[in-house]
């Protein structure tokens, strides 16, 4: 198969226009040649913190607080997910990876509640689905049995060592969320030694040192935390110590679509649009040890193709800048998973 168009090649998105040449999935060659195509080549994205099993109750709870809405055990969500009916649950949950994969997301990565018929019932939600779920279980160690990792809610609702260990002794992955309401609960949770850490609005100096210093990634929701009301991460000064990557939270709370996350945050912050889409892409790529999330030679075919020619997107000055602003499902003319 072939491909033609502007293409986003490499880490820094070089702009070529030529063929993509693609054989079993795979990437095999970038021929730089004139064509006549208007279409435009990017990475699929990577969804790199979600909890999607809020699919069965979106937009509720409109101005509750943070703790209100998702503090275990009893907040909202806690609440309508233990009273909801495990079909319907497994169903809002495959629209909503059916919707990730139309938009262009190639995977997601899921903290699951639930224990282990949490994880199974995910699981049965991607069956279909060409879609990469990377699920991380919750509330029991014995999720690690079926699960990608653990997820843990954050230090204040429990130690986690025990949890932490367990990862590394089966070697899969263990995130948490940290800094998201105030810096009280980011040194416990950088003691864990997490692969990752969700959200970090609070970090100090010492802090952004020490996910340097330990090579730790960052996953930031910035539209989540705005509607939560516990502020915005510091997002260049992430950028500037450690991997940052994009995620859309919780999907009662906002849809999983990374096109309104790059733009959320390229119209607040003053940050390059190559970077911003580096976190929608190639950042989460890294921390997930997955084999696409950038065009090149030898890496899996997992693509967006635009029309570059939309009404939306046709005259752009800078294809990077409009994408990252701008693009749109309305401007998807294919999705290769």
């Amino acid at each position: 198969m072939q491909l033609q168009g502007t293409i986003l090649s490499g880490y820094d998105f070089d702009l070529i226009e030529g063929t993509i040449i693609i054989e079993n999935g795979q990437i095999v060659a970038i021929e730089e040649e004139s064509t006549s195509s208007k279409n435009i080549i990017l990475p699929a994205f990577i969804n790199s913190h979600t909890h999607i099993g809020d699919s069965i109750a979106k937009d509720a709870g409109s101005g509750l607080s943070l703790d209100e809405l998702v503090a275990p055990p009893n907040g909202l969500k806690h609440r309508l997910l233990s009273s909801a009916k495990p079909d319907d649950l497994i169903s809002q949950m495959k629209r909503s990876i059916q919707l990730m994969g139309t938009i262009g997301v190639a995977a997601f990565a899921d903290f699951r509640e639930g224990g282990i018929e949490g994880v199974r019932m995910i699981h049965k939600a991607n069956l279909e689905s060409s879609v990469d779920a990377i699920v991380l279980g919750r509330d029991t160690i014995e999720v690690l049995d079926i699960a990608d990792g653990f997820g843990a809610s954050g230090s204040r609702d429990s130690d986690f060592t025990q949890e932490r260990n367990s990862t590394k002794t089966v070697n899969k992955l263990f995130g948490i969320h940290a800094g998201e309401r105030d810096k009280l609960d980011i040194d416990t949770s950088l003691e864990l030694e997490p692969d990752f850490i969700v959200h970090m609005v609070h970090p100090t100096s010492e802090h952004l040192d020490s996910l340097q210093n330990t090579n730790t990634p960052v996953v930031i929701c910035p539209r989540s935390n705005l509607v939560t009301g516990v502020g915005l991460p510091p997002i260049e000064d992430l950028l500037n110590h450690t991997t940052v990557a994009l995620g859309t939270d919780n999907v009662m709370l906002n849809s999983p679509s990374l096109f309104r996350e790059m733009a959320f945050v390229s119209k607040l912050f003053e940050i390059d649009p190559r970077d911003i889409l580096r976190m929608a892409t190639s950042s989460g790529a890294a921390i997930f040890d997955l084999d696409y999330g950038v065009i090149k030679p030898n890496k899996q075919a997992k693509l967006l193709v635009l029309d570059g020619d939309s009404n939306n997107l046709s005259g752009s000055s800078d294809i990077i800048s409009s994408i990252v602003r701008r693009a749109g499902p309305a401007d998807i003319k294919q999705v290769y998973l």
